[in-house]
């Protein structure tokens, strides 16, 4: 992944939710720079079992390439991925009765692996759901790193400010041509 792809610095982790963590708000920590990739002294493991749901809010839209996991050990990887676009109502009772956006078989290493997207379902992206449903057998999931590639947009948020008329009154649009039209002829 290169620096310049990285959309760390689009994402609104002051928002970022992590749905069963183990310690609170260390979710948010597995979204580094690239140059703190190889950093396991932050990660994310799951408590009561070993799902995972992680929320990550953009600061624009997004246009996802790829998304670098970096988990482990090998037992406490996930081994699926699915992930949903510009949902903020998902959690461990519906999440199942979404159609997911696109989902990954992942595979079991210590090593970052880079998960390519299909471009053509995530564009415009505002926020990103990534629900890791199992593991290759360990009673938890930990992921030390999550890297996002992609090309990020500014979102107006100015108003524009329109009048549209259902019926157009000509009192209201003087153009001179009324005064002619009504003048007797001597």
């Amino acid at each position: 992944m290169r620096a310049e792809d990285s959309l760390y610095s689009r994402v609104d982790r002051d928002n970022v939710r992590c749905l069963n963590e183990r310690v609170s708000g260390s979710g948010k920590n597995v979204i580094k720079p690239w140059h703190e990739r190889n950093d396991t002294t932050k990660y994310v493991e799951s408590d009561a079992d070993e799902q995972l749901i992680l929320l990550i809010p953009f600061t624009g839209s997004v246009k996802l390439k790829s998304i670098s996991i970096k988990a482990g050990p090998e037992n406490s990887c996930p081994s699926k991925l699915k992930a949903y676009i510009n949902r903020d109502d998902v959690d461990f009772d519906t999440v199942e009765s979404f159609t997911a956006t696109q989902e990954w078989e992942l595979v079991s290493t210590n090593e970052i692996v880079e998960y390519p997207t299909r471009m053509t379902k995530m564009y415009n992206v505002r926020n990103l759901i990534l629900y890791f449903p199992e593991n290759f057998g360990d009673e938890i999931t930990r992921i030390s790193y999550i890297g996002l590639k992609g090309e990020w947009t500014e979102i107006k948020k100015d108003q524009i400010i329109t009048i549209y008329e259902a019926a157009p009154n000509p009192a209201d649009h003087k153009t001179g041509e009324e005064e002619r039209v009504y003048h007797p002829i001597n």
